[in-house]
C-alpha cells in the first residue's frame, strides 16, 4: 500500500492503481510505503509513473551511484549490482549469494591505509563487539555488472542510509552494521557520560559510521524514522534504539518509581533523545526476542 504526500497533506493508503491515478493529478507529490526510510519523489518509481513492472514490497531508490534493491518483507536482504571494478564491504557471514565474477577478500580493520592503520581499525571493531576482519566483495569483470546479496542475521528491516545526506556520519547500535560502500569507516562512539554509557542499554561503546557513500544497517521488526525538531524530545526503550544523527542529544532517565522499574516491563531507564536530527527505532530488538524464546524454553522444561 502506498501513501502520498502533497502540499503537506498525507493521502492514502492507496493500491498501486489508486496511487498512479493520484500521481497523475499531483505529479510533484512524494510517496512512501513500508520499508522505505523516507518520503521519496514519485517520479523515482517507474511502476507509478510509466506502468513499469511492479516493484518488490520494499524496493526503492535515492540519489546514489550504488545500484541496489531491498527484497523481502519481514526477512529482508539487499541485492547490489556492482559495476566493473566496484567493491562493497560487509560483515563476515552476511553473504547469501554472488556472481562468479565477484571475489571475496578478508580485510583487517576498516578503510585505513597501512598495517598500523588497519590494526587500529581492527581494534575499534573489536571494542564494539564485532570481528576484527571485514569481508570485501569486488567485481573483477572489466565489462559487465555482477550481483552480490547480503542478509541480516535475524528477522527485520534493512535501512539504506546515504551518509552524504547526514553530514557524513551516523551513530548506531554496535551490532546493526550490515554492509556499505568501501569509503565507509567503522569507528567507535563513546558516550560522554559514564552513567549514560553504563546504563543506557546501548552499551558503553556504539559504532560511528562515517565517510561518503551508502551504508546499510539492520534492525528487528519494523522501523520508525523520527525527525526531531530543535528542542523536541522523545523517550525510547533503550533496546529499541537503532541509530541517530550526531546532532541528536542522547541521555537516559529513570522509568519512574521503584515499582514501575521492577514491574513496568521497560527496565530501569529510558533512552532520552532530543533534536534536532533523525532517530531510527526498531519494534522488536533481538534481545527482546531472545528473552521470549528463553522464557518459553524454560517454561516447556517444567
Amino acid at each position: 500500500m502506498w501513501h502520498c504526500l502533497f502540499d503537506k497533506q498525507e493521502y492514502g493508503p492507496f493500491s498501486t492503481e489508486e496511487a498512479i491515478d493520484f500521481i497523475r493529478k499531483h505529479p510533484n507529490c512524494l510517496v512512501w510505503r513500508e520499508g522505505m526510510p523516507a518520503w521519496t519523489p514519485a517520479n523515482k518509481f517507474s511502476v507509478l509513473t510509466d506502468g513499469g513492472d511492479s516493484l518488490p514490497p520494499s524496493s526503492f531508490t535515492f540519489q546514489s551511484d550504488l545500484s541496489f534493491r531491498i527484497r523481502g518483507d519481514d526477512m529482508q536482504y539487499v541485492e547490489i549490482d556492482l559495476a566493473p571494478q566496484e567493491s562493497v564491504i560487509a560483515e563476515p557471514g552476511a553473504l547469501i549469494y554472488k556472481d562468479r565474477d565477484v571475489t571475496l577478500e578478508a580485510r583487517l580493520g576498516g578503510k585505513q591505509e597501512g598495517m598500523l592503520g588497519r590494526l587500529v581499525g581492527a581494534g575499534k571493531r573489536v571494542l564494539t563487539g564485532e570481528k576484527a576482519f571485514l569481508s570485501v566483495f569486488s567485481n573483477t569483470s572489466s565489462q559487465k555488472t555482477a550481483k552480490v546479496t547480503f542478509s541480516a542475521p535475524y528477522p527485520g528491516k534493512i535501512i539504506p542510509l546515504p551518509l552524504d545526506d547526514f553530514n557524513g556520519e551516523i551513530i548506531c547500535q554496535k551490532d546493526s552494521f550490515l554492509c556499505a560502500q568501501p569509503n565507509i569507516d567503522i569507528g567507535v562512539y563513546f558516550q560522554k557520560k559514564i552513567f549514560t554509557a553504563l546504563f543506557g542499554g546501548a552499551g558503553f561503546i556504539m559504532q560511528r559510521l562515517s565517510g561518503s557513500g551508502v551504508v546499510f544497517i539492520h534492525a528487528g521488526g519494523s522501523i520508525a524514522e523520527i525527525d526531531l525538531r530543535d528542542g523536541e524530545t522523545i523517550q525510547v526503550d533503550a533496546g529499541c534504539l537503532v541509530a541517530f544523527e550526531p546532532s541528536v542529544y542522547f541521555d537516559i532517565e529513570g522509568t519512574g518509581s521503584l515499582k514501575s522499574q521492577i514491574f513496568g516491563g521497560s527496565g530501569i531507564f529510558f533512552a532520552t533523545l532530543s533534536g534536532p536530527g533523525k532517530v531510527w527505532v526498531q519494534s522488536l530488538p533481538f534481545s527482546r526476542l531472545a528473552r521470549r524464546f528463553a522464557s518459553q524454553a524454560y517454561a516447556n522444561r517444567k
